[in-house]
């Protein structure tokens, strides 16, 4: 094989109360990187605003990491088309790492299990976020709710909810360079025990809602009163977002990863563009534009054939 295309999806992470622990791939967007054998070095083709040197890309450096790893001596040509929107907590860069992962470890016949995927993808995180972590590279790789232990890292994939549903709003908003790294500046650093727990107590119940495939008991356990509070001032209507979308019938609603996207859960029967137009105007209520998407949970990258 001397070339091969794997697409990727976009996640969500958190969940609200599953920070840094929980991840859902989505289809609502997708990446597509392409791999082809050179003799040398490493090249990065792209038509989107992105850095070009592996070292700063996302698909770069997880190359990087799996040929040093491997020690592959033939070069890589990496062609990146973008359709996660970058930095609005759709797992933008972690959809180009997944991808990456996968096809290298196709490309090569490595056969490496979903755990090794996750921990090359991660590496592609620095580029974006300047630290490595896994919530949403373990959902774009191995599709499904992800839930991530570290220290050793081990992946604990289950199936979502056949009938489960999130509507997207997606912000036209300048986001800053490494929003990642700026919105995890705002999180506080000491937490009240008494807020620690209803996080777990939330974070507990979503679980145990993928686990019973029961879209009710994920929407209504969607509660975050540590991370949520400390970032909602970053985008503007957010109150009014989650007010209007929670009176239209949805379950849940909590800003995706770090935002400044907000997703609504609910399930199949419920009027998903009556949801997705109430996000609207709670964006509109602060002169912001924005982007509404219906989507379900995801499969994880694969061979673009299948």
């Amino acid at each position: 094989m001397k070339s091969i295309s794997v697409k990727a999806p976009s996640s969500t992470a958190n969940l609200g109360p599953g920070f840094d622990v929980f991840g859902l791939a989505i289809d609502a967007f997708y990446d597509e990187i392409t791999l082809t054998k050179t003799k040398s070095g490493i090249t990065i083709i792209t038509e989107d605003r992105i850095p070009t040197n592996p070292e700063n890309n996302t698909a770069g450096l997880v190359v990087k990491n799996m040929k040093k790893r491997f020690q592959i001596k033939s070069g890589i040509e990496i062609k990146i088309k973008k359709g996660v929107p970058a930095g609005f907590g759709m797992g933008s860069s972690a959809a180009s790492a997944a991808a990456t992962a996968v096809a290298f470890d196709k490309l090569f016949g490595l056969r490496l299990d979903g755990n090794s995927l996750v921990e090359f993808a991660g590496f592609g995180e620095k580029a974006s976020a300047g630290t490595i972590h896994y919530d949403n590279v373990a959902a774009s790789v191995l599709g499904g709710f992800v839930i991530v232990k570290t220290n050793p890292l081990d992946v604990i994939r289950i199936d979502p909810p056949i009938n489960l549903r999130m509507c997207v709003a997606v912000p036209k908003l300048d986001v800053p360079k490494k929003k990642t790294k700026v919105s995890r500046g705002v999180i506080p650093k000491k937490v009240k025990l008494t807020d620690s727990v209803l996080n777990i107590s939330n974070a507990s119940a979503i679980v145990a809602g993928f686990m019973r495939k029961d879209p009710e008991l994920i929407g209504n356990s969607i509660k975050d009163v540590i991370v949520e509070p400390a970032r909602q001032h970053m985008i503007p209507g957010y109150a009014n977002v989650k007010q209007n979308a929670l009176k239209a019938g949805a379950l849940g609603v909590t800003i995706s990863g770090a935002g400044p996207s907000i997703i609504a859960f609910s399930q199949k029967s419920a009027n998903l563009k009556k949801i997705s137009l109430a996000m609207s105007k709670g964006f509109a209520s602060a002169n912001i534009k924005c982007q509404t998407i219906i989507c379900k949970p995801s499969k994880g990258a694969a061979d673009k054939k299948k």
